[in-house]
């Protein structure tokens, strides 16, 4: 078994001044947690891979190809591999878990 603490994640990649970090890779799902500050600007390209999107604490936007959509504490978005996608208008500092099926980057293709 492996378990996580989202604490302990956070921390580790406070401390590493990252906004990524990976804490699970199998062949078929990674996780990690992202983090983007309040009024920050999110950078993403569309991946290869579909993605899930867990808010745990924050709030700000999403916009999924030409939606927008509030996100805050306990909201869940999923984005289909290909898909422009980008968190906006962030009004409180965001920590947001993300899983990748398959793996992110695991795909050989190109977008």
């Amino acid at each position: 078994m492996q378990a996580f603490e989202i604490s302990e994640i956070t921390e580790a990649q406070q401390e590493a001044g990252k906004v990524w970090q990976e804490f699970v890779r199998t062949g078929l799902l990674s996780a990690g947690v992202y983090r983007l500050p309040q009024d920050g600007v999110d950078g993403q390209q569309p991946h290869t891979e579909d993605e899930v999107y867990y808010i745990v604490s924050g709030r700000g936007q999403i916009r999924v190809g030409p939606e927008d959509r509030e996100v805050k504490p306990g909201s869940i978005v999923l984005v289909e591999a290909g898909v422009e996608h980008r968190f906006h208008s962030i009004r409180e500092d965001l920590t947001i878990l993300v899983f990748f099926g398959p793996a992110e980057y695991s795909l050989k293709t190109s977008l």
